[in-house]
């Protein structure tokens, strides 16, 4: 399935990530979302699994950096919400602890809590 990438009245940005993810998709939603945004402008992101997701696909791809390397400062903060299973691996794959943003991982029922905690 893949990834999709909204941006909300509120400015903070909504990304879906669904069955298994490809490198390839999620590349292309982070390149729509940079377009579109002033080269001054920052970013919060409210990443939302669903229940369907089942991974990654292509491990060895996965280690490109160069995302968080040339835009990894214009993000703020990320909530991420799912299913407690995928907390260790998400935290890891969005790089908590090694970014200035927070990112805080939040369950399927604290959807609310997850948006105010990005205001």
């Amino acid at each position: 399935m893949g990834a999709t990438i909204r941006r909300e009245e509120n400015g903070v940005w909504v990304l879906h990530i669904s069955g298994a993810l490809r490198k390839e998709e999620l590349d292309a939603v982070q390149a729509v979302s940079i377009k579109t945004m002033d080269p001054q402008d920052t970013a919060k992101v409210l990443v939302i699994v669903t229940e369907d997701f089942c991974g990654w696909v292509g491990d060895e791809v996965w280690n490109d950096m160069t995302f968080f390397v040339e835009h990894g400062d214009r993000i703020e903060k990320i909530a991420i919400v799912g299913d407690p299973k995928w907390e260790a691996r998400m935290l890891m794959f969005t790089g908590a602890g090694f970014r200035r943003a927070p990112v805080k991982y939040f369950t399927r029922d604290q959807l609310a809590e997850a948006s105010a905690w990005l205001d």
